[in-house]
Parts: structure tokens; sequence; C-alpha cells
């Protein structure tokens, strides 16, 4: 427990310092590149592979996925195109989800691609928000944290009907009622406090944030089938008590493009944000 505790401690620590302690954007661009490399490399782990040389070919796709996102960090129409690919593969992969395991041949060599895609896409997704204002990606954190959070602490009191066993057995409907409970009073106490808008413009933002918040769920989903038909527990080890860097980012894998995608799209028809 200790060893969670300082871990997540350091980890709030640089992406906090990151995110305000300058207003450079070179920290939070070098954060982005280093998440993308790892995430890959945790990503290529949980392929379909063989055992030949699976360690310099896992670092390569690292590198390949940090190479893509530092070219779509540099030309925003690159961005854009990845988060539409990435929002149009986790459609997809609610059906994957659902049909889990009658169905799973989706796990074959696309995911290579499809991992580059999600990842790419979420670092890019994160960055941008946080040129936006940081405080606009605290508050995409927080309705990850608020709804992964209240997920927990209700599904562990009242938790009965499973959500998806056969993908996570530790997650109820119960406990996603509770997670999007939590979430949707963050949504509210920002809209009350920080947003000044039109009724349609307040509507239009409270179905961005709760699409936002399912697809946190759906990211944590999916993470978790591909490591149970992978048969591996953790995504890696670099974060001591917490896994692997694919296990604290899955819901923003999701999350993340949404996001960006809908505050862009706000942007275009005159909301400001």
């Amino acid at each position: 427990m200790l060893e969670r505790i300082i871990t997540a401690l350091v980890l709030v620590a640089v992406v906090l310092t990151c995110m305000f302690a300058t207003s450079s954007h070179y920290p939070m661009f070098g954060l982005m590149i280093v998440a993308a490399g790892v995430a890959g490399y945790e990503w290529f782990k949980l392929m379909p592979r063989d055992t030949a040389l699976f360690k310099p070919k896992a670092w390569a796709y690292g590198l390949i996925v940090a190479l893509i996102s530092a070219l779509a960090l540099y030309y925003n129409e690159v961005a854009i195109l990845l988060w539409c690919a990435s929002i149009l593969t986790w459609l997809v992969s609610s059906f994957w989800v659902k049909a889990y395991p009658e169905y799973d041949g989706w796990y074959n060599a696309s995911l290579y691609l499809l991992g580059l895609i999600l990842v790419s896409a979420a670092v890019t997704a994160i960055f941008e928000v946080w040129q936006s204002s940081p405080w606009w990606l605290m508050y995409l954190f927080l309705l990850v944290w608020g709804a992964d959070s209240g997920a927990y602490f209700v599904g562990r009191k009242f938790g009965q009907n499973k959500l998806a066993p056969t993908v996570s057995p530790n997650k109820s409907v119960e406990g996603l009622i509770g997670g999007i409970g939590l979430a949707i009073i963050i949504i509210i106490v920002v809209q009350v406090n920080y947003l000044n808008l039109t009724f349609a413009q307040h509507l239009l933002f409270l179905i961005l944030s709760v699409v936002t918040v399912f697809a946190s769920v759906l990211g944590d989903l999916f993470e978790s089938m591909i490591k149970r038909r992978a048969g591996i527990k953790d995504s890696g080890r670099i974060l001591p008590g917490h896994g692997g860097v694919l296990d604290r980012i899955d819901s923003l894998l999701a999350a993340a493009p949404i996001f960006a995608a809908g505050m862009y799209l706000l942007k275009l028809i005159g909301v400001d944000l």
C-alpha cells in the first residue's frame, strides 16, 4: 500500500507540474511522447505474437507510436483524423465487449494498427485539451476519476448485478450508476459556477460530458478484455503498485478523443468555453 501511495503522489506531482508550472508546451509535449512510447510498448505485449525478438519488437513498436504521436502533436489535421478513427474504433469495440467471449475475432494482427491509433489519438487529445486550458484537462481528469471512484465505492457497497461479468467481474450496474451520478455532480458544479452559457449550450456541454464518462467506462472494459484474452493481469510494471501506463490511462484512451473532438465541435458552432 505504501508503495502504491508513493507512486501515486509522484505521478500526480509530475503531471500537475507539466500542466501548471510553466506556460511552455515542451514539458507537456515531452510527457505525452514518453507516455505514448511506453503505452505502445505495453500494448505490444497484449497482442498475438511469437516470442522471437519480443522486447526489441515491442520497443520498436513503442517508438513508432511515439513518432506518430509527435507528428500529430505538431499537425492538428493529423490529430483530428486520429480522433475520428479512434471514435469509430470505440463504437465498434462496444460490440466486441458485449459479445466477449463468444466472439473474439477482433484478437488478430489488426490490433497493432488499432493500438497505434488509440494511443496516439489519446495523447494528442489530452495535449489539445491542455492547450485550451490546463483547467479543462483537470476537468477531464475529474470526470474520469469521479466516475471511476463513484463506481468503485457504490459498487463495493451495493453492487449485485454484474455489468460485464466475462470481461471485468468486479464491475456492477449499480457501480456504473454511482459513477455516473458522481460525475454528473461534478458536471453541474462546473456548469453552475464557471460557465456562462445559454440553456441550449449548457445542454450540449452536459451531453458531451456524460458521453465522455460512458466512454471512460468503455475504455476500461476494453483494456480489461484485451488483458483477459492475452492472459495478462497488468499491462506493465513501470508504475510500482499501479501496473503499467495503459492500466492508468485505459479510461482516457476512449474519453480524451471524444472530449477533445466534442470541444472542437462546440467551438465551431460558437460555444465559448
